[in-house]
């Protein structure tokens, strides 16, 4: 991962700008750098991942079809001015996947190039194409750039989000861009994120691709849907494998990480370095990540944490993730805590996940869904969301730890594949979910078999059940019946039902106050769905958990 910065206009005071920048050192802690625009400031904290050398750091000046080599030796205390002949200035979080070929094709239209990074191609496409570039990238990325011929400020995100960004308006009207929400504070009044699938041009955020939207469905039988999954899935996971720094990879021993893993470890000519995590009491997956890791003769870690390591972090944890939502609180503690240790532990850069699966081919409750249309609204309104929940908690719970998360079931054309098979073939009709996804791998051995049908557990319930249970016991602990009815009413939007609740909004807002809006509402099963009005978002209180948490 990488921090942006992009303060788009004059006025802005270096020292706020410079402290604004370090509050996400941790995703960039390899070099700094902030460039004046002559309209404005960029900055770029950098993780160096793909081109490694000083070439390939960022902003990235661009003049005359080539990119303007900076001084590596320059202090990260004074920043740069752009060259007058820089008609282009551009700072990426962000991964661009299949951009040698992009490059090569520049490279014939007269473009040159320093570094062997994947970002430097962003500005010379600019140049080439405009804003049609963003329908051209098969990326994760988020960026900011500033086009001085049109004295504009362009911003961008991936379609499902999976690189953050944020925005604010100051009074004179001046937009600031950031890669968190930490880096607005005290710069401007209402923070918000900044829609995936979006870029903003001349004061507008335009739509240029949705991935929720989905316009057909494609045909074929149940075989030739599977056989479709299983290829765009083994693409997505070796894309992600690409990268000059360590791999590593998060497994859980449930489907979605254990497929990821799978399928990397036959790409892989050594071992894989795998990492579990459980509480030293009741850790349900331990024992299946070790299965898998045993059966893909990974190079296997534990992480073991205890009630207090989950006490302790919490506030750690509500202030990187910059959310008060129970089920990502609770997921990322678990995540938080395994990311912590492989970096202390490790030279790992780069981590592969398992997240998105769920929204694609469903949850526990989704089983409950009425029909398959309301499948299908339950699954887009989740991928249009995403970037709030799910992803939130990848990026932030991995790149804190200054790692950069990859996630191959985010995966563009994966996502959009899946998004459009017939959802009368996606629901539960088989008396197993996600039965496409595991029927696709069903005669390549990648997974013991057990694993491959396995019943799926709540990532927070399987790290261990008392890691949920220890924290509402502690907030049960904290406040009154009276102190949580008082205090609740304090909050008009996505006002604390429970003390859990209470708890995780009291420390948001000691952190964020007043910026609640930045996630829509808490993530829960639809209410609206008979089996499915439950106060809990943990799918230990539906009625078909069942064995999934065995």
């Amino acid at each position: 991962m990488c921090s942006i910065f992009g303060f788009c206009g004059t006025g802005g005071d270096i020292a706020e700008i410079k402290e604004a920048l370090g509050k996400t050192h941790s995703r960039g802690p390899d070099d700094t750098r902030i460039v004046d625009t002559g309209n404005g400031y960029l900055g770029f904290n950098r993780l160096s991942i793909m081109g490694l050398t000083d070439n390939g750091m960022q902003p990235f000046l661009y003049g005359n079809k080539s990119t303007l080599p900076v001084s590596s030796g320059s202090n990260p205390e004074d920043p740069l001015t752009a060259p007058d002949e820089c008609g282009l200035a551009l700072v990426c979080n962000g991964e661009i996947y299949g951009f040698r070929p992009l490059k090569e094709d520049l490279v014939r239209k007269g473009y040159t190039f320093i570094s062997d990074s994947d970002c430097e191609i962003l500005p010379a496409l600019y140049m080439e194409y405009g804003v049609e570039m963003f329908r051209m990238l098969d990326a994760e990325f988020a960026l900011v750039l500033y086009d001085r011929k049109h004295n504009e400020y362009v911003a961008a995100r991936d379609p499902i989000g999976i690189r953050p960004l944020y925005y604010g308006i100051r009074e004179d009207g001046t937009y600031v861009f950031a890669s968190e929400p930490k880096n607005l504070l005290n710069l401007v009044r209402d923070i918000f994120p900044f829609p995936p699938g979006h870029y903003f041009k001349e004061g507008s955020f335009i739509k240029y691709r949705d991935m929720s939207e989905v316009t057909s469905f494609h045909g074929g039988d149940t075989d030739e849907i599977s056989s479709g999954i299983r290829d765009l899935l083994i693409k997505g996971v070796e894309k992600r494998l690409d990268s000059d720094a360590p791999v590593g990879f998060l497994l859980s021993g449930g489907l979605d990480s254990s497929l990821v893993c799978g399928i990397a470890a036959k790409m892989s000519e050594k071992p894989l370095e795998t990492w579990a995590i459980g509480m030293d009491t009741d850790a349900i997956d331990l024992k299946y990540a070790r299965t898998v890791a045993d059966y893909i003769h990974s190079n296997h870690h534990e992480v073991i944490i205890t009630r207090e390591d989950v006490l302790g972090s919490l506030k750690e944890v509500i202030e990187a993730l910059a959310t008060y939502d129970i089920t990502t609180i609770r997921a990322s503690i678990g995540m938080y805590l395994v990311c912590k240790a492989i970096h202390e532990q490790s030279d790992i850069r780069v981590i592969l996940t398992g997240e998105i699966s769920d929204e694609i081919f469903g949850y526990k409750y989704t089983d409950f869904a009425p029909s398959a249309e309301e499948f299908q609204k339950e699954a887009e309104k989740r991928i249009r969301e995403i970037h709030m929940y799910d992803v939130l908690r990848a990026d932030r719970s991995i790149s804190v730890h200054s790692l950069e998360a990859r996630v191959p079931f985010g995966d563009l054309a994966f996502v959009e594949y899946c998004m459009s098979i017939d959802p009368e073939k996606k629901m539960n009709r088989y008396g197993k979910g996600k039965y496409l996804l595991r029927r696709a791998f069903e005669k390549d051995a990648l997974i013991p078999e057990s694993i491959l049908w396995r019943e799926k557990a709540a990532f927070s319930d399987a790290v261990g059940h008392s890691l949920k249970d220890d924290i509402a016991e502690y907030a049960e602990q904290k406040y009154t019946d009276a102190e949580f009815e008082e205090l609740a009413k304090k909050y008009d939007h996505a006002r604390p039902f429970t003390k859990e609740s209470l708890l995780y909004r009291e420390i948001f807002e000691s952190f964020y106050p007043g910026q609640s809006k930045m996630i829509a509402d808490f993530w829960m099963p639809n209410r609206n769905w008979e089996g499915c009005n439950v106060t809990d978002p943990s799918a230990r209180v539906l009625s078909n958990y069942g064995a999934s948490g065995t």
